[in-house]
Order: structure tokens, then C-alpha cells, then sequence
């Protein structure tokens, strides 16, 4: 049958066999369409196979798909043609003059042109061009809006009687292909986006850097929208600046470049300003520095969407195009959804790395009260401070001054002698971000590129400074001092310092007050000690410059009294002499109470000769290994003497035990005492023996001791005594 005999044939009265046939052609197109839909053919396909159906069951040599966008075009979608045409897929067309296109666009219904000849339009003009010289269309109705047209044309004929609304009951089923063709398609891109959104999840919940989730978010948005230009930048509203966070290919500068967002045209100001999707054509004159920026890089237009992190602007999402292609209409909502979801994950990467910078505190401290529990000097405690503040903020120069309440700070601490060496003291006056602090007692920021006065200002700024931040450093309730830190980079220093900067000092001041108080404590059982000794040395030459001498003076006057008695007075002689031995065993146990006071000649002779004479008053076999020659801080000397002392006088009275080994030797910095014995051992300081006085009087000198008296295997005391912190005697 000729395509002149269908004409015919469509133009008789209907036959039931006819109208039985076409409607199962229609229903079996649409069933192969249906099948492609299922299948999740790509959409070009799906309407490129509704052309090839419409064109098959209408017998129509040319059948289009054509798709109304919303700049006012019509694009081409698809075609069936039997020969050469200027409606080619992918054609874009000004629906202007009287097209069929366009009347069905303006009606919503069914239209046909039945000669093109003297029609004016693109559209028209294309007509007459492909030899088209009658065209019927019918609108293709989606979701409820007009989505676009399908039309046919006859190049050789007039068409037939009615054959857009024929059109029209087919597109009906054609519809419903398309929309679950986008449907489809609309899951597949939201699969791509929860794709894309888990493989962001999976690097925040490996702890990845934010820079890593910042890269991906954008790499994830490139190719989704499958655009060149894609970058993420973060929105500061205290200085109305939007910084590079990520970038491709280095758009708009290097990761870390600020612009501001007042009085620009780009997409991305515009977001900043708005809180609002944004878009920007690059092709027509635009202000500010951003959109001059990207003109200059080749940018042509841009879709910027809201990043709003806990309810507030976090920054903006921008793709962007080099060429003459036009971004998609929706792109925005697109993106914006898209963005909503990578929301999430880029708080809980914030999250994640403020749970590390709090553990990396709490490190901090612990390092910090570890060396108070040590007994570390204060000096060795501020140097830890100010080394673990450089360290968790990254600054190259910081310092720790005390507030001496006299309108002064004294240096305690600082990274290679920044504002001067330690004991330095400086005014506070002028405006330098210490003297703010000890002004107001607040955290201060100082700019040092500006003039700025005042001493350690002008310390600051020789050194190279450009900016500072400064922080109190309270305890028990007083300003204690100031943490400094400072920066010789151009970038000024993070926004946020003063807050995390404050927060960890808060920590750290509790650290301070305890090796405060440590060291008070230890410098006064020192002097505690110091000053028992100081008794009992006053008391033993007392002992020796007055009652002993007195006794030995007595002595000798009774003896020289006995040998002048009489012949025949031999009882009086005899009372005598018991006399001078009373008196010799009176000086006697003198000697012996006042070397208990204060061991004798350890002063003039030194640790090992008064070891030496301590073992020999022994009840115990002593071993004694002695290899601390010379002499060693009095301190030190009489500490080591009462160990081993105490440690005998113990053996002998409770380990039952007849043989006690004692070694004393120097060692660098340190005099190590080390007593053992194989007796029954239990031994306890806190039983209230002399032990617990040894530990304090060890310990008042810095020292350490260690006990080990296990029930029945012996004792065994270790001390080391400190040299670096005492004088040795003159």
C-alpha cells in the first residue's frame, strides 16, 4: 500500500478491522517504549524510539520531538526522517511567527500549518528549507504542564483530515513513557547523589582532614553537573569576605585567596548577600573583583548555590561553564538539594575535627600535669605551656608572660627569645595585644602593620611580627598572666584563636596554680628541714662547747684532787675515782646523744668518713661499698647519712637479720643510696616509722625513694638524691 492509499484510506469512513489495527499498533509502540523505560535506557533513546513509533504506526515520513525550554526555545529532541532536514537533535529554534510548534506552545492544543510558503520565522524558514510543506503537531502533556510537542510533516502530500488529533490520543501514551522515563532518570541522579554523598560520609568517618571533605564535595558536584569550573568556598560575615576552600585546576586563585562579596555581580556574591541560589553570565559586564576575576579566567557563566551549615550561612557551591553552553535551567534546585545533603557531612567533618582539637587539648594537659605530678620546676611547667600552645595552633612564635601587678610582665617563656629572653620585664602600656589584656583582662588582637605603640609593640614589630593574639591567663580568680601568640605571615591569624586560645588556657591554669603551690610547698619543707638541721648542728657544738667541755674539765679536777689525797684516806681515793667514772661515763653517753643529733665530723670530714664511722658503731655486719669521694652539697650529705642511719638502726631492731649490704655512689647528677638485707621484710612508712620522716626528708630536697619489703623476702630501699639544684659545701 502506497503512502497515496493511505492518505485515501484515512480519509474514508472508519473501518472497524482499520481502527482494531491501529489501536494494536499504537498499543504494541507503546509497549516497546515501556520496555526501553523499564530497561533504563538513557531518555535520548526512549525519545528517539517514540519518533521512530509515532513515524511507523502514523505512516508519516517525518516525525519530531521537540522539547520547549525555559528561555523561550524549542529544542529538538528527536527525529524520524526518511530524508534530509535542518531539525536536527540537538538544534535549538526562536519559536517566533506561525509554526505549528509555536501555536501549539500559545494554545495547548493541537495545531497544523498546512503551507509554510509565505509564513514568516526561523521556524519557517527551516520548513521550506527541508522541503516540509505541511506540518500537524499535537502538545506532549507531562505531570500536567506542556512539556513539549510531537510533530509530523508531509513533504509531498496535504495531510490527512484529523491526523493531530490521532497525534494527540497517541501522545496521551507517549507521556506517560516520558515522564517515567524521567522518573528514571531523576532516581538514577538522586542514586548518583546518595552515591556521592556516602563516599563523602566515608571520609569523615575515616577522619579525613576537612581540606580532603572539602575537595571531595566539590570533585562529587563537578561530576554530577559534569561542569568544568567547581568550587567551594567559605563565607566570613564578621569581615564579608569568601575565602577558597577547594578549586579546580585553580580557579580564582590558590586555595586560601579571600574576596570580598560587597558590590560584586558574581554568582557566588551574590549567594553570600542573599542566602539565596544565585546565577551569573560572565558574558555581560559585571562589577567586583570575583566576577572580573573569573571573566579573566575564562568563565562564562555560573550557578552558585547556599552551603547552611546549623541554620547559618556556611558558604556557597558554584559550577560554572568556559564555553558558550548555557548551565541547565535547573541546575539550582539540582544543586541545592545536592548541597543540603553534603551539608550534613560537612558538619560532622567540623565535628569530628572538634572532637580531635579537644582530644589534642586534653593531651595537652595531660602531658602538662604530668610534669607538675613529677615535680617538675615551674620554669620547666610554663616552658611545657607555651611549647604545647605553639604546637596546637601552629604558631611560630608564643610566649608566656606573668602580670606583676605593677604595670609590669616579666618573660617566663617564649619560642627562640620572641619578645626578649626569660626575666625580661616590660611596660605595659601602649596598645600590643599583652597590654590590652593586662588592661582589660580580655583576649586582644593587635595588627602590628599598623602604627602601634608601646614597648613590646615596638619589640613585636622588629622581630618581624605582623599580627598577634593575646589571651589571660587567669588563676584562682586573678589575672595570672598572659599567652602570647604572633605570626610573620601576611594571612592574619585565625578568627577563632582567641575563643580555642582562651578555652585551653582555662585548662592550663589549673596546671599553673598546682606547680605554684608544688613548688611553694617544696621550698618550705626545705626550709623545714634545713632549718632542723641548722638546730641540731647548733645544738651538737653546744653540746661539745659547753656541757662536754665541762664534764671533761670536772674529770680531770676530780683526778687531780684524787692523787693529791693522803696515805691512809684509800676510801676517799676509792669515792673519787668512782667519781671519775661516773663523770667519763656521763661525757660518754653526751657524745653519744649528740651524734644522734647531728652526725659528728660529717661537716668537717665528709659522707664517707661518717659512713664509715657509722658502720663501725654497728651491732650489724655492714657491707659497705662507698664510691662517692669528694664532697657534695651539705644537704644532700646529711640526707644520705640519716638513710643509711635510720635504715641500720631499722635492720637492727625489726629484720632480724645479720648482715646488711649498703652502697653509695655518685652518679652524674645524682647520689644513689642503696640499702638491702635478707630479714623478714613488711616494712611500711605509713606504719608511723622512721621511714615516713626519711621519705619527707628526701623529698624536701627533691629527691625520690622507693621502698620494696615484701613479707618475708628482706628489704630493699633505693634513693637518689638531686646535685644539679644544691650548692656543694665550701
Amino acid at each position: 500500500m502506497g503512502y497515496r492509499d493511505v492518505m485515501s484510506t484515512s480519509a474514508s469512513p472508519a473501518d472497524p478491522r482499520i481502527e482494531l489495527h491501529r489501536l494494536v499498533e499504537e498499543q504494541a509502540a507503546l509497549r516497546r517504549v515501556a520496555t526501553l523505560v523499564a530497561s533504563g535506557a538513557p531518555s535520548a533513546e526512549v525519545f528517539s524510539a517514540v519518533a521512530q513509533e509515532v513515524a511507523q504506526v502514523m505512516r508519516m515520513p517525518m516525525v519530531g520531538v521537540y522539547r520547549y525550554d525555559s528561555d523561550g526555545l524549542m529544542t529538538v529532541i528527536a527525529t524520524c526522517s526518511d530524508r534530509p532536514h535542518v531539525l536536527q537533535p540537538g538544534t535549538r529554534w526562536p519559536l517566533d511567527g506561525q509554526s505549528m510548534v509555536a501555536q501549539v506552545k500559545r494554545t495547548g492544543r493541537p495545531a497544523r500549518v498546512a503551507d509554510y510558503t509565505d509564513l514568516p520565522g526561523a521556524l519557517a524558514a527551516g520548513a521550506r528549507e527541508s522541503g516540509l510543506n505541511a506540518t500537524a503537531g499535537a502538545p506532549i502533556i507531562v505531570n500536567g504542564s506542556i512539556w513539549g510537542a510531537m510533530g509530523m510533516s508531509s513533504p509531498d502530500a496535504p495531510l490527512p483530515d484529523q491526523i493531530e488529533d490521532r497525534l494527540a490520543e497517541f501522545t496521551e501514551l507517549v507521556a506517560t513513557a516520558i515522564a517515567n522515563s524521567q522518573a528514571h532518570e531523576q532516581l538514577a541522579q538522586l542514586a548518583d547523589e546518595q552515591a556521592a554523598l556516602r563516599r563523602v560520609a566515608t571520609l569523615v568517618a575515616q577522619g579525613a582532614t576537612p581540606h580532603r571533605v572539602f575537595d571531595a564535595v566539590r570533585s562529587e558536584v563537578a561530576r554530577m553537573f559534569n561542569t568544568p569550573v567547581s568550587m567551594l568556598m567559605r563565607y566570613d560575615d564578621a569581615n564579608g569576605t569568601a575565602t577558597l576552600v577547594t578549586t579546580a585546576e585553580g580557579f580564582l586563585g590558590p586555595v586560601g585567596t579571600s574576596w570580598p562579596v560587597e558590590g560584586d555581580s558574581s554568582a557566588t556574591a551574590q549567594v553570600c548577600r542573599t542566602g539565596l541560589p544565585a546565577r551569573a553570565d560572565y558574558t555581560r559586564p559585571a562589577q567586583g573583583p570575583i566576577a572580573a576575576a573569573a571573566r579573566a579566567a575564562g568563565g562564562r557563566s555560573a550557578v552558585g548555590v547556599p552551603v547552611v551549615v546549623d541554620g547559618a550561612l556556611w558558604g556557597v557551591v558554584t559550577v560554572g561553564t568556559r564555553g558558550a553552553e548555557a548551565l541547565p535551567a535547573d541546575v539550582e534546585g539540582r544543586l541545592a538539594k545536592f548541597t543540603e545533603l553534603l551539608a550534613t557531612a560537612i558538619a560532622n567533618s567540623e565535628a569530628h575535627e572538634q572532637l580531635a582539637l579537644l582530644a589534642d587539648e586534653q593531651a595537652a594537659l595531660r602531658r602538662v600535669a604530668t610534669l607538675v605530678a613529677e615535680g617538675a620546676t615551674p620554669h620547666r611547667v610554663f616552658d611545657a605551656v607555651r611549647g604545647e600552645v605553639a604546637r596546637m595552633f601552629n604558631a611560630p612564635l608564643s610566649g608566656l608572660l606573668r602580670y606583676d601587678g605593677n604595670g609590669t610582665v616579666t618573660q617566663l617563656a617564649a619560642s627562640d627569645d620572641y619578645s626578649g629572653p626569660i626575666g625580661r620585664s616590660w611596660s605595659v602600656e601602649g596598645d600590643s595585644a599583652v597590654a590590652r589584656v593586662c588592661r582589660t583582662g580580655l583576649p586582644a588582637r593587635a595588627d602590628y602593620t599598623r602604627p602601634t605603640q608601646g614597648s613590646i609593640a615596638a619589640a613585636a614589630r622588629s622581630e618581624g611580627t605582623l599580627s598577634a593574639v593575646g589571651v589571660p591567663v587567669v588563676v584562682d580568680g586573678a589575672l595570672w598572666g598572659v599567652m602570647a601568640v604572633g605570626t610573620r605571615e601576611p594571612e592574619p591569624l585565625p578568627a577563632d584563636l582567641e575563643d580555642r586560645l582562651a578555652k585551653f588556657t582555662e585548662l592550663l591554669a589549673t596546671a599553673i596554680a598546682n606547680a605554684e603551690g608544688r613548688a611553694e610547698l617544696d621550698a618550705s619543707r626545705a626550709r623545714i628541714v634545713a632549718t632542723a638541721d641548722a638546730t641540731r648542728r647548733r645544738i651538737e657544738r653546744d653540746l661539745h662547747d659547753g656541757a662536754q667541755q665541762q664534764l671533761v674539765w670536772l674529770a680531770l679536777a676530780v683526778r687531780a684532787a684524787q692523787a693529791t689525797v693522803p696515805e691512809g684516806l684509800e676510801q676517799h681515793r676509792s669515792e673519787l675515782g668512782r667519781v671519775v667514772d661516773g663523770l667519763t661515763a656521763a661525757l660518754d653517753d653526751l657524745r653519744e646523744i649528740a651524734l644522734g643529733i647531728h652526725p659528728a665530723g660529717l661537716s668537717e670530714d665528709g659522707l664517707t668518713p661518717a659512713l664509715k664511722r657509722l658502720v663501725s658503731r654497728s651491732p650489724l655486719r655492714v657491707n659497705l661499698d662507698c664510691r662517692a669521694d669528694g664532697r657534695f652539697p651539705e644537704p644532700v650529705e646529711v640526707t644520705a647519712y640519716y638513710v643509711v642511719s635510720e635504715s641500720l638502726t631499722n635492720a637492727a631492731k625489726h629484720a632480724d637479720t645479720p648482715v646488711v649490704d649498703v652502697a653509695v655512689a655518685a652518679d652524674g647528677d645524682a647520689l644513689r643510696v642503696e640499702i638491702r638485707d635478707d630479714g623478714r621484710g613488711g616494712a611500711d612508712p605509713a606504719g608511723g616509722s622512721g621511714l615516713l620522716g626519711l621519705k619527707d626528708r628526701v623529698e624536701a630536697i627533691g629527691g625520690t625513694m622507693r621502698l620494696t619489703s615484701p613479707p618475708g623476702a628482706g628489704t630493699s630501699l633505693s634513693v637518689e638524691l638531686p646535685l644539679r639544684d644544691h650548692a656543694a659545701p665550701r
